[in-house]
């Protein structure tokens, strides 16, 4: 890429030419709570520029067709990159061409802009406002008083470095690349815990077993069950909260997962530690197998299954770690993220504020206990599953990995001229 390729130029020159190319949300009561339907035109929030995809499908909330003509100026169709405007700066999305809407509507907190595509590319543009360097520089732009926010002369005036078209549509098939083996993992994790899931419904909460047998039904506290099942406290099957790190003799480093590195499902980040550096926190010995949950707020559902860790991997102590000492990881793991059980959490946790709960609210929990034969069929079909779901996810940190380390080069050209660069493409 030559000099001569690249140009600096601000947002708004890059804007496609028609109305409302790059504009703001609505304005004040134009958009509010009372305006929501249950289905239409979907309303863009900052959940859908999360979760480190280009945009999420999820938790959308709707406004009918004929309230999203009267905000047409904050419509966003296939192609628009939308930018968070207060809240977390910085946070980008880009609605795919394959979107199942013709047209979105902007929220409060959003912006959008439709590119020029004689211009810009919008993966592209995806990319570099994705990058470290333009996320500093437009946090640097913002105000801090009350929640981060910018507003949309700042967004207008942002200047950016653009190499040529066709080099900017090369960088973003490149970088696509990686995205798209990222979501084909997703993709297939999802798949491999909803058979998980979907299994422990069929066995042991419908009794429809593999033999297709039909079983005598017995009275007992969570209703009728399989004659020879039993109901036992969680403490019958499970440990909590085994082992804690010695201060006598503790290791040199620790690697440490925090509450707020656990979503539902997945554990995002594991952060080493010299010991003496540790949060003080950080106590709860984990193993292979092992279930975390988040002690405070139990309807967050805040839970991951913990898979070949480190050794010295240590949880907070605002989770209760759940060592299955009889019947197989995944069978424990599944019997306490039902919506069930979390309800039951729920309806046990106290605190206004704060609401918790406490290792022994998870031993007293009432579990069906299936047979020996049967938990370790379950668990011969579903360890192999959350093992290649574990893989994984490994496979796509890899990949995220590789990819960011890319970005900044091919933002700047570097990876393909081989020249140096200050990093931020200027």
């Amino acid at each position: 890429m030559s000099i001569s390729d690249v140009r600096r130029v601000k947002l708004v020159d890059i804007a496609a030419k028609q109305r409302w190319a790059l504009n703001g949300g609505p304005f004040g009561s134009k958009l509010t709570t009372k305006h929501y339907t249950d289905s239409g035109v979907p309303v863009i929030r900052g959940t859908n520029l999360s979760g480190g995809s280009k945009f999420s499908f999820d938790d959308f909330v709707y406004v009918s067709e004929e309230k999203a003509d009267e905000l047409r100026p904050n419509n966003a169709h296939p192609g628009d990159i939308i930018f968070t405007q207060r809240g977390t700066i910085g946070q980008v999305g880009l609605i795919p061409r394959s979107a199942p809407f013709s047209r979105f509507v902007i929220s409060q907190s959003q912006m959008k802009l439709t590119p020029d595509p004689e211009q810009a590319d919008p993966e592209f543009l995806y990319y570099l406002f994705s990058a470290p360097a333009t996320v500093k520089a437009i946090d640097n732009l913002a105000f801090s008083a009350g929640v981060p926010h910018i507003n949309l002369e700042i967004l207008r005036n942002f200047e950016v470095t653009l190499p040529s078209l066709p080099e900017q549509q090369r960088v973003a098939e490149i970088l696509s690349t990686y995205d798209d083996l990222i979501e084909n993992n997703q993709r297939r994790i999802w798949i491999l815990e909803e058979m998980a899931r979907a299994l422990y419904r069929e066995w042991f909460v419908e009794f429809r077993f593999p033999s297709g047998a039909k079983m005598a039904r017995v009275a007992s506290p969570l209703g009728d069950i399989p004659k020879g099942w039993e109901v036992n406290p969680l403490s019958a099957i499970a440990e909590v909260n085994r082992a804690q790190i010695s201060p006598r003799n503790p290791p040199d480093e620790v690697h440490y997962i925090d509450i707020a590195s656990v979503n539902p499902g997945q554990i995002d980040a594991v952060t080493t530690y010299a010991f003496p550096e540790a949060p003080g926190r950080a106590r709860r010995i984990v193993q292979h197998g092992d279930v975390l949950w988040s002690c405070v707020r139990p309807n967050r559902r805040s839970h991951a299954l913990v898979m070949f860790p480190d050794p010295d991997t240590i949880a907070s102590t605002g989770f209760a770690v759940l060592t299955a000492k009889a019947v197989p990881y995944t069978f424990l793991y599944a019997a306490t993220t039902t919506d069930e059980f979390v309800a039951y959490l729920t309806n046990n946790a106290s605190g206004a504020a704060y609401p918790a709960v406490t290792a022994s609210t998870f031993e007293k929990a009432m579990l069906l206990v299936p047979p020996q034969s049967l938990l370790r069929r379950f668990g011969e079909v579903t360890e192999p599953m959350a093992e290649e779901a574990h893989f994984l996810r490994l496979q796509s940190a890899n990949l995220r990995k590789t990819r960011d380390l890319l970005l900044p080069r091919l933002l700047s050209g570097n990876a393909r001229s081989g020249g140096k660069s200050n990093g931020d493409g200027k």
